[in-house]
């Protein structure tokens, strides 16, 4: 009552953040007529002059109101679109690191272009992330017309894109991108050898599209680049046959936790079983250490069976077992569940199953976000997560007032006893609006669901479209013809993201269709003419109502309905939204439906009859909020886990990069073999025992082991005056002496490279690795709870240790290899050069084949270009006629290349 009473006299908080901001707005408008007068090379020069003064120490928060009045006047001549004032409201909360709410149909793309402009004025790059490739293409070449005429450049990165072509769009003013490219590219780039493949030049400020699909639901979910592991395919299919034995007494599932886990009596016919399937030896249990991958397998085809539905997590196309994100229904091509899950899938289809991954490299979406100096975001539902993402990232969430009053009615939710019900009252509701010709978008929670809606209304005789996940390619083309007189479009939660609903139809579209179909008209005349008939439409749709949201279920995230929700309504129109709801629904079943439906009992409902009350609608929402609150807890767990890697990762990619960018190694690497032989003579020659207590034969061993040297070792216990400090002086002496004698003789530039691949090969070797043991790790600390300590603690304390114990292992290989590293006969180089050519070759025709791959095709013997050598008699299979280059030199062989990156890389 008194928060309510404070709001109504203070203003609540958003409410003063949106007053804060008007006068911004008005310095704007103000200097409107001023850019007017600009002529087109008038706004670049504005531009120029703008970094000059950011240059000159000059902020962006004072430049702000010029830079905007010049990005409004640059988007009224390139696009015709004349920036709204909550436009550039919401673009100012962009730049000062904020997510902006602002409701469907608002101009979302538009209002990024302002703060992007700004940002890009300091020279870094601006990132601007959105939820799928089409998006990412349409928006950067849509935006770019705007930033053109600006004097800044626009770049686009997708999947498979050529190095060159990518590296061009990391090093534009702004950059449009997927999230998942994003993180993948950051991954690959901690993973290349040479500074000249980087592509990702920094991380300075990124405004993510769909900001709660990406850092919300897509947080979950780690990016990894993995590598094959060994082929286990026959022990799926052999589990998979044990899985359909089960009874129902044999497992348990909890819907609420997405868990499955066996019974006591499970286990023992299991055990029964895969001895019976030779999957278990005799005499081994189930609970036997050596039985922890056999466990882990047949628990992870338990959930295969019981916790995922075809055409609901995935399909089945072509073969292959393909994800559907839950959020936006969209399929996931190329996605694959970790830790044997998906090839269970595999296994429970019959699809053929692809071996599993070793993970390479990894990081989620929380952690690759945080990297960047500044974020904002933009969605039409980001409030109801406020907390989350004031909590993990910094957001603030400022809901930015439309440009129009919203018109649209949302009526309360309709309850029926059961399913069938629900689907009759549907139908019937769907017919009386389609026949006074008002548009309807029926959004459903799964592919199953809306196909079965399909029959149904096919049965009824309503004409519709389905967009789900096997209508994907078509999904514009859907979503811009569901406002249209009459339309009945089903989505399966993805009403239509990236292309606004509009009222009669998207009327560009019409317009370049007919004049794609009728090329002999006159393009003007056709235009005018489907114009009109467009207005006519749109006014007719207008008076049947505008477009109805119907909804089938409620899903566990308020966000994900209001999405539902945002899509009718949008600049003031006029629509409604209603959720028809059931007992059998999964969020109603899992979350209390057995008290509602005693209360339906007592009332003595009818059949087809149905409860609508506001009071059913807040305990529906406070079921959700609950299960948003679980769901925010377990994401914050394993932020926590993840933050411990997350740190280690920053630490060894840090070093990496050191090593790239420095031309000498020889201190760090000179650094390393003085720490491992102080840790040989300590375990040998223990600080505080005597001389003939030593273990001097030990040591010796390990010189030549670990460091390729043998010396006289063994005596020196036997001389006066020698302590520890003297054995480790005189084998750091010889070491060194070992390696000034290397480096005359490969050269001291051929020696650097060497050092830097062994540093740059031992690391990433390592690091694998690591997160293959961190792997394992969290696997089983959670068990560590029972006894009553910390799981968390536990993970952080042991993988610290783990990572010291890979940073001494590290030190010692890369000691370990370059005391190996000798240099070749004239004949090991021949035979080595082509081995390697023919290797080269083999990759050649290989990567030809492959067209799922990530990296640049190679080229092949005959479609290289010929190439006129610098060097007379080169022949590239004799070194010995190269002459002497230096490693910055060109190439002998004329190909235009460094020799360290052409022939001088196979030396």
């Amino acid at each position: 009552m008194l928060g309510k009473l404070a709001r109504k006299v203070f203003g609540t908080p958003n409410d003063r953040k949106i007053k804060a901001t008007r006068p911004l707005v008005e310095k704007i408008n103000a200097l409107e007529p001023e850019f007017e007068k600009l002529d087109d090379a008038g706004l670049i020069a504005k531009t120029e002059e703008y970094k000059k003064r950011i240059a000159d120490g000059e902020s962006l928060d004072a430049l702000l109101p010029e830079a905007f009045a010049n990005c409004r006047e640059a988007a009224k001549r390139a696009l015709g679109l004349r920036a709204f004032d909550v436009q550039l409201m919401g673009g100012i909360f962009l730049h000062q690191g904020n997510i902006s709410e602002m409701k469907t149909g608002e101009g979302k793309t538009l209002m990024a272009t302002f703060a992007a402009y700004l940002n890009a004025l300091t020279g870094r790059g601006v990132h601007v992330v959105t939820v799928n490739d089409y998006l990412a293409r349409r928006d950067a070449e849509w935006m770019s017309k705007v930033y053109g005429a600006l004097g800044l450049s626009t770049g686009v990165v997708y999947p498979r894109q050529p190095d060159q072509e990518k590296k061009e769009a990391y090093a534009a003013d702004i950059t449009y991108a997927t999230n998942n490219e994003l993180g993948f590219d950051y991954l690959r780039d901690n993973m290349k050898s040479d500074l000249a493949q980087i592509y990702q030049r920094d991380h300075y400020f990124a405004i993510v599209d769909e900001v709660d699909s990406i850092l919300v639901d897509e947080a979950r979910t780690p990016l990894i680049i993995s590598g094959p592991a060994e082929d286990r395919s026959e022990m799926y299919v052999k589990i998979d046959k044990v899985i359909p034995e089960l009874q129902d007494d044999h497992f348990t599932i909890d819907e609420k936790a997405k868990s499955v886990t066996f019974t006591d009596e499970g286990n023992d016919f299991l055990e029964e079983r895969l001895h019976a399937y030779g999957l278990l030896p005799e005499g081994q249990t189930l609970y036997d250490p050596e039985s922890t991958t056999v466990v882990h397998h047949v628990n992870q085809g338990l959930r295969a069976h019981k916790m995922f539905q075809k055409d609901k997590d995935y399909i089945v196309r072509d073969g292959e077992v393909v994800l559907i994100d839950e959020f936006t229904g969209r399929m996931m091509a190329g996605r694959r569940l970790s830790e044997g899950l998906h090839q269970a899938i595999e296994a429970k289809e019959g699809c053929n199953i692809q071996p599993e991954n070793v993970t390479l490299a990894s990081v989620t979406f929380q952690n690759y976000f945080r990297l960047y100096d500044k974020l904002g975001g933009m969605t039409g539902t980001a409030a109801t997560e406020a907390e989350e993402f004031a909590e993990i990232y910094g957001l603030g969430v400022v809901e930015v007032p439309t440009n129009r009053p919203i018109a649209r009615i949302d009526e309360d939710d309709r309850v029926y006893r059961t399913a069938k019900e629900k689907y009759q009252a549907i139908v019937q509701e769907i017919k009386t609006a389609h026949a006074k010709g008002q548009p309807v978008l029926v959004g459903t929670t799964s592919i199953e669901k809306s196909e079965m809606l399909s029959q149904l209304l096919t049965g009824a005789n309503l004409p519709h479209n389905v967009l789900n996940a096997r209508q994907h390619e078509q999904e514009a083309q859907i979503v811009a013809d569901a406002g249209k007189l009459g339309a009945i479009t089903i989505a399966t939660n993805m009403a239509g993201r990236g292309t606004d609903i509009k009222l009669g139809g998207n009327v560009e579209l019409q317009i370049m269709d007919a004049i794609a179909a009728a090329p002999d008209r006159d393009p003007e005349e056709i235009r005018k003419e489907i114009e009109a008939q467009h207005d006519a439409d749109e006014q007719a749709v207008k008076d049947a109502g505008g477009l109805f949201v119907l909804a089938t279920e409620r899903h566990e995230s308020r966000r994900i309905d209001n999405q539902l929700r945002g899509r009718s309504g949008r600049q003031g129109d006029p629509g409604r939204s209603a959720f028809f709801l059931s007992l059998d629904d999964d969020l109603m079943r899992i979350f209390g439906s057995e008290r509602l439906d005693k209360v339906l009992s007592t009332l003595g409902m009818k059949e087809g009859e149905a409860i609508v009350h506001p009071w059913v609608n807040k305990s529906l929402e406070r079921a959700q909020a609950k299960v948003e609150g679980r769901n925010f807890d377990i994401r914050k767990q394993l932020l926590k886990f993840d933050d411990v890697m997350n740190d280690q990762r920053k630490v060894i990619f840090g070093q990496r990069r050191e090593i790239m960018e420095a031309e000498d190694q020889s201190e760090i690497v000179e650094d390393m073999r003085h720490e491992v032989i102080e840790e040989l003579v300590d375990i040998y020659c223990p600080p505080k025992a005597y001389a003939d207590q030593w273990n001097m034969q030990g040591l010796y061993a390990a010189c030549i082991e670990k460091l390729g040297l043998d010396l006289p070792i063994i005596g020196w216990a036997e001389e006066d005056g020698v302590d520890q400090d003297v054995v480790m002086q005189r084998i750091e002496e010889a070491s060194d002496a070992m390696m000034a004698e290397k480096t005359e003789a490969f050269g001291a530039d051929t020696m650097r490279n060497i050092e830097k691949q062994v540093l740059l090969q031992t690391i990433d070797a390592k690091w694998r690795e690591h997160l293959l043991t961190l792997e394992h790790l969290r696997s089983v600390v959670g068990f560590r709870g029972y006894a009553q300590r910390d799981p968390l603690n536990e993970y952080k304390n042991e993988a610290f240790q783990l990572f010291e114990n890979m940073l001494d292992s590290l030190r010692e290989q890369v000691t370990s290899q370059l005391a190996q590293v000798r240099p070749m006969t004239e004949e090991e180089q021949r035979q080595l050069m082509q081995q390697m050519i023919a290797q080269q070759q083999a990759a050649a025709a290989a990567a030809q084949g492959a067209t799922a791959s990530h990296e640049p095709v190679l080229p092949t013997a005959e479609d290289t270009p010929v190439q006129e050598p610098l060097v007379a008699g080169f022949d590239e299979s004799d070194p010995s006629t190269w002459g002497e280059p230096g490693r910055n030199d060109p190439c002998p062989c004329g190909s235009g290349k460094k020799f360290k990156h052409c022939h001088g890389s196979l030396v």
